[in-house]
């Protein structure tokens, strides 16, 4: 992946996408197969948006091709993909202004750098994200410390009895990852999940001790020669009150995001349920601005990496008519072009 990272120049690009987490990465692959002049931004430090940054380990399932493919090497894919066509990638490169100028956009950083571009992407995923956290002032304390809201390395879980908090996909599918290794307790405030039917019914049938309508009241450390560990959690059923004490090693919590558009908002874009909203041709409300991916809310939206794939499709191929416009808009399938020697 290092080699696809590029220092920025001053030519204008056909189009500038905003995020280099997996829609990114596939822009402007795609922007590639259309001619395009690609500059792709993103705040972070590293490509990969949420993928690398919070569970790069983790597996994804609805991928396309892929059965099963870890975070990371999606996003190594994605890279090499995209690196065909030699696009110019800005990490640690946060666009805080946009403007017009005539024909084309200005786009300024935060550190005060300008870039101009004919066409702008936003693929920013879900935006700034921070994991949402227990409503606990003693939780703090515990962070790295027995207590994780993200997962970097699972090992670091094997051989332990871990306690998982959430019902969502990320709560299901970590409970199935380190089911072989550790011995899981997962609690959820309700009965309902929203995690997919079929992770939920794996989870059921699994070792995995479900407990629904448990919250976690407390935790209790122990002194050991490193210091202060975790030891035990008491959790409380929501509908009698009922307390139970649980030996645990680590605790796991997955209890959604924090999301924040940021500057995005100042943009001139509109906003609608905190996201982008966008017609069937993935373009905002402002001429040579699109948007795809999670960032983005139209009447049929889902938010899969999958649909995120098309939707940048769809962005690129009406940018592609703003850049050129004579173009064609559907430029025909990539298998019926001479392969690159």
């Amino acid at each position: 992946m290092k080699d696809l990272l590029r220092q920025e120049n001053n030519e204008v690009a056909d189009i500038t996408i905003i995020g280099a987490g997996p829609i990114g990465l596939y822009a402007a692959f795609y922007a590639g197969l259309r001619t395009m002049k690609a500059r792709v931004v993103d705040s972070l430090p590293q490509i990969g948006g949420q993928l690398t940054a919070l569970y790069p380990k983790k597996a994804i399932y609805d991928v396309a091709g892929y059965p099963k493919i870890v975070a990371e090497a999606l996003i190594a894919n994605l890279a090499i993909q995209a690196s065909q066509y030699h696009p110019e990638i800005l990490t640690s490169t946060q666009i805080t202004e946009i403007h017009r100028n005539g024909a084309l956009f200005e786009l300024f950083s935060e550190d005060g750098r300008q870039f101009l571009s004919k066409t702008v992407l936003i693929a920013a995923g879900v935006g700034a994200f921070a994991p949402r956290k227990l409503p606990m002032e003693e939780a703090v304390k515990w962070e790295g410390n027995g207590l994780f809201y993200f997962v970097q390395d699972p090992t670091v879980f094997f051989g332990k009895k871990v306690l998982i908090i959430g019902g969502g996909d990320s709560a299901l599918d970590w409970a199935m990852a380190l089911m072989a290794n550790a011995e899981v307790t997962l609690i959820h405030r309700r009965d309902k999940f929203t995690a997919h039917e079929d992770s939920v019914e794996k989870v059921r049938k699994s070792p995995a001790n479900i407990k629904t309508f448990y919250e976690l009241k407390s935790i209790v450390g122990k002194d050991s020669p490193q210091g202060k560990e975790l030891h035990k959690v008491v959790i409380f059923n929501n509908k009698t009150n009922e307390e139970t004490t649980l030996e645990v090693d680590a605790i796991l919590c997955n209890l959604g995001f924090s999301t924040n558009l940021g500057p995005i908002k100042n943009w001139g874009v509109e906003i609608l349920n905190n996201a982008v909203k966008v017609d069937v041709n993935m373009a905002t409300n402002v001429t040579g601005i699109y948007a795809a991916g999670d960032i983005v809310w139209h009447p049929a939206k889902l938010k899969l990496i999958a649909t995120g794939f098309a939707e940048a499709a769809i962005a690129i191929n009406n940018a592609k008519t703003i850049v050129e416009p004579h173009a064609n808009f559907f430029p025909g399938h990539s298998s019926s072009s001479k392969e690159k020697k």
